[in-house]
């Protein structure tokens, strides 16, 4: 033997590498009480201490096998000496056994120390001890002396048998993801002409969907149908490849010839002694041709593209409606979520706490995510799949149903589907599972529930879950997720809250729902139901991620905003919270990003807390080095409104020259800001010159821009020329919004202006805008402290018409109808009822509604027509004598 070739291998493997740990399986008495009996035990094959003894094996090896499984390492390699120094002649099946648990292990190191004991006894290497010593290199990771021993002994008698080990050496790569030494290893069977068998592709095609390499996939699709009648087995790989890398039309083809090849094949399907299914059929390699796809890692194509249609899809059986035709009605049931102790500790303890029912409609219990063992059905290529229970548990060389691995590439190409949002080929998928009486697992519906999500809306997934329920078929904490997620996304935060209760997994992947409901809860700004939440996340054990945070800022740390200003309890509260937020994201490793920053700014800003504020734009502009300057901007933007808002005028110029200087861009919100920081110190020249640097700056006056100014003027009681800069906004053909009337109607209330209100009021009328809450108290406030009470009421109940009317400025029958029973009942609780029943978007409709009834109670007629109120028609004719005289 090449004595240069073992010191090499030897010192590369000494050096790569510390003495791997091996577990202990058993005491070390029961192993010096068990040996002897073991090794002469006439029975074929025993399990000793984990693994196989078969006859023939002598005392010494068995010895030397048990010693290594209980970790005792020096005395194995004292009895391997021992061995070697026996009496008469030894030979490569005397290693034999040994290097096999080796190989299994696996345990490359004793190999070496084997192989030198080997060579010093000048023992030829049998085919099955080569075999061995490869497979203990690359099974422990040593995939460079692995090469090495594949190159050495490339060239015996036997290099024909070798292709089995490349196709493993292949499969580690796979496993590591080393597509150097993947490409090395293909190169060296090209140069060996290894050839290529079914196994080689599937290993290829592992490896091409590690790159999200779709022309490898077509490429070896087309070499392979060239050479094969490929196997079941190898179309499922190919299914799966194609779903992976999101080309449906090409997995839906292969498919197809998967169910062709169930119906008029024969082959049986078994597992592997590694738990991968195998076809019963021998897989013969082919020789090599100089054209095995080696240069699969270098070829770049484009996914294709899916122009799809499946006439199937024009089924007049109305598609899935007579599968779920059948669907009992919902049942309500309450869901009970008790508030355990939140994620953040302090963060939350102001918060109201306590249980929360909520009704949705669901017919099942707690499901439990059903996750598939990679050990069994494609242990190396479905880390996304699942089984049922009935796959689990077959064993080492147990027939498996051809049924069960169509059922796989269905579910592979239905989730695939799901996520690209195509519902119509799902359906169409599902159909046909139907057809070939293929039993639809929880993955299945699964895939089928988030496709109709896209498809066909929330409420038909829920059909789906409830269609299952009925089966006894629990579902996925995938499909929980999804639902709560839905449901979040529409704001049912009762049906989102139940699904996250049900979810009993702590994978990563499932804070996204977590999250969206946290948003979710701050658009609706209802922070106490993020508590619960919060709790249920400690309890699963789920680790919050960057967005949590995000949320968690925008939710958190705002008190009182916006119902009032922030004041000195506020903002111990406040940084109290943000203290706990940043100490858990300390602890959990996660940095603040941009968008955590920004929403820890804005709610600072939001209680006044200008000092805090400034302190952390400080500290983002020196964490956040990797922002572009339109973040920078918006973040700026974010303290200029803060800022003007608290009438800090001289930081709020420092900011903006800072802006200035480092060349920040500016927006028409900026400019707009400083403009209302020009109102509050009164100086239309300044004002002016704003709107000079932004028209040379690209932007030209919007709304925003006439708002802040019309604000500077009234600042300095110049309500004359206010008007006229209203008109000519609105001449330019921008669209006025309330705010921008409503700062006319406080600074005219404020100075007694009845006739500027009046004025006002009925250009909010022909702008067909509807008022708001300050439109109303401003007009009848003016009145009022003017003496004009009846004028007053009969104003506040137009307005408050006008607030709840339709753009047509009318009010439908049956809303009417509605709204005056509230209006007009004796009912004690009736204004609690009011604000119930339009809490939300429709508070408008409820502060109108409460208008009514007050002037109700105040003796004022009911009318439900604005338009015949003698004060409207007054300020109607008023305005149109004012244009014409204009």
């Amino acid at each position: 033997m090449n004595r240069h070739m073992w010191r090499f291998a030897r010192r590369s493997v000494s050096a790569s590498r510390n003495v791997p740990k091996h577990q202990t399986i058993v005491q070390s008495n029961y192993l010096e009480k068990t040996e002897s009996s073991q090794a002469s035990s006439s029975s074929q094959e025993h399990n000793i201490l984990g693994w196989r003894w078969k006859r023939g094996v002598g005392y010494e090896q068995l010895h030397i096998v048990n010693a290594l499984r209980l970790g005792k390492r020096e005395r194995a390699s004292k009895m391997l000496l021992n061995l070697g120094q026996a009496s008469g002649s030894l030979g490569s099946d005397d290693f034999a056994y040994i290097l096999n648990y080796c190989a299994e292990a696996p345990d490359p190191l004793f190999v070496m120390e084997t192989w030198r004991l080997m060579e010093k006894k000048a023992i030829d290497v049998s085919k099955n001890c080569c075999r061995y010593i490869i497979l203990a290199f690359i099974k422990g990771g040593y995939l460079k002396e692995a090469f090495n021993w594949l190159i050495f002994f490339g060239e015996s008698d036997f290099a024909h048998a070798l292709l089995p080990l490349y196709n493993i050496m292949l499969s580690e790569c796979g496993n590591r993801q080393n597509f150097v030494d993947a490409v090395r290893c293909l190169e060296l069977m090209e140069g060996r002409l290894m050839g290529k068998s079914e196994k080689t592709y599937c290993e290829l095609l592992k490896l091409a969907v590690l790159q999200k390499n779709l022309s490898a996939v077509h490429d070896l699709w087309k070499d392979c149908i060239s050479h094969y009648s490929p196997s079941i087995v190898t179309l499922r790989k190919f299914v799966w490849s194609f779903t992976r890398l999101g080309d449906l039309e090409s997995a839906y083809k292969v498919l197809q010839h998967m169910l062709a090849f169930a119906a008029h094949e024969s082959d049986s399907i078994r597992l592997s002694t590694v738990g991968k299914c195998q076809s019963s059929r021998l897989d013969i390699p082919i020789p090599s041709v100089n054209d095995l796809p080696y240069k699969i890692f270098e070829l770049r194509g484009s996914t294709c593209s899916l122009n799809f249609l499946i006439e199937a899809t024009k089924d007049s059986r109305g598609v899935l409606g007579e599968i779920f035709q059948d669907q009992s009605k919902e049942e309500n049931h309450s869901l009970h979520n008790t508030a355990e102790s939140p994620i953040l500790g302090e963060c939350i303890l102001n918060l109201p706490h306590g249980n929360h029912t909520s009704d949705v409609s669901l017919a099942g219990n707690n499901g439990s995510n059903v996750v598939e063992k990679d050990g069994l059905i494609d242990i190396d290529m479905e880390s996304t799949s699942r089984q049922g229970p009935e796959v689990s548990v077959l064993k080492e060389g147990a027939p498996v149903k051809v049924e069960k691995l169509l059922l796989l590439s269905f579910n592979n190409l239905i989730h695939a589907s799901a996520l690209a949002k195509n519902y119509k080929l799902v359906e169409h998928l599902f159909l046909q599972m139907h057809d070939h009486k293929l039993e639809p697992s929880p993955d299945t519906y699964d895939g089928l529930v988030k496709a109709a999500i896209y498809g066909k809306g929330v409420a038909y997934g829920m059909k789906v879950v409830e269609f299952m329920m009925k089966r006894n078929i629990k579902p996925y904490n995938d499909t929980f997720a999804a639902l709560s997620t839905a449901h979040s996304k529409i704001l049912q935060l009762d049906i989102a809250e139940a699904f996250l209760e049900k979810i009993s997994d702590s994978q990563p992947k499932y804070i996204i729902p977590f999250n969206m409901f946290l948003v979710a809860c701050d658009v609706m700004d209802v922070p106490e139901r993020a508590v619960r939440i919060l709790a249920k996340l400690k309890h699963l054990n789920i680790k919050p991620n960057i967005r949590t945070y995000e949320n968690l800022f925008s939710l958190f740390c705002t008190v009182n905003v916006p119902y009032e200003d922030g004041n000195i309890l506020s903002h111990v509260d406040v940084s109290k919270r943000v203290n706990v937020i940043e100490k858990d994201m300390i602890r959990r490793g996660v940095q603040h990003s941009y968008t955590s920053m920004t929403n820890l700014i804005r709610a600072l800003g939001a209680e006044g807390m200008i000092e805090e504020m400034l302190r952390y734009l400080s500290r983002a502009e020196n964490a956040l080095e990797n922002i572009d300057s339109c973040q920078r901007s918006d973040m700026y933007n974010i303290v200029l409104h803060a800022l003007v808002k608290a009438k800090d005028t001289n930081n709020a110029i420092e900011v903006f020259k800072t802006m200035r200087l480092y060349g920040f861009p500016a927006n028409v919100a900026t400019y707009s800001m400083m403009i209302e920081c020009c109102s509050i110190l009164s100086c239309f020249k300044s004002a002016c010159g704003l709107v000079s640097i932004m028209i040379r700056d690209g932007f030209y006056p919007q709304t925003l821009t006439y708002t802040s100014l019309i604000k500077v003027l009234l600042a300095n009681d110049d309500f004359d020329q206010a008007l006229s800069l209203m008109d000519q906004a609105i001449s330019e053909g921008n669209q006025l919004d309330i705010i921008l009337f409503n700062a006319i109607l406080k600074q005219a209330y404020s100075k007694g202006r009845i006739d500027i209100i009046e004025l006002i009021v009925e250009h909010i009328h022909r702008e067909k805008i509807r008022p708001d809450p300050s439109t109303c108290c401003y007009t009848f406030s003016a009145y009022v402290e003017n003496g004009f009470f009846s004028t007053g009421m009969e104003a506040l109940q137009v307005l408050s018409l006008r607030m709840i009317s339709k753009e047509d400025n009318r009010i439908l029958d049956e809303q009417k109808a509605a709204f005056e029973d509230l209006v007009c009942s004796e009912d004690s609780d009736v204004e609690l009822r009011i604000v119930e029943i339009f809490e939300g978007s429709q508070e408008y409709i409820a502060t109108g509604l409460l208008s009514l009834r007050w002037c109700a109670i105040n003796g004022v007629s009911l009318t439900w027509s604005p338009e015949e109120s003698l004060w409207a028609k007054r300020l109607s004719n008023s305005f149109d004598l004012s244009r014409r005289k204009t």
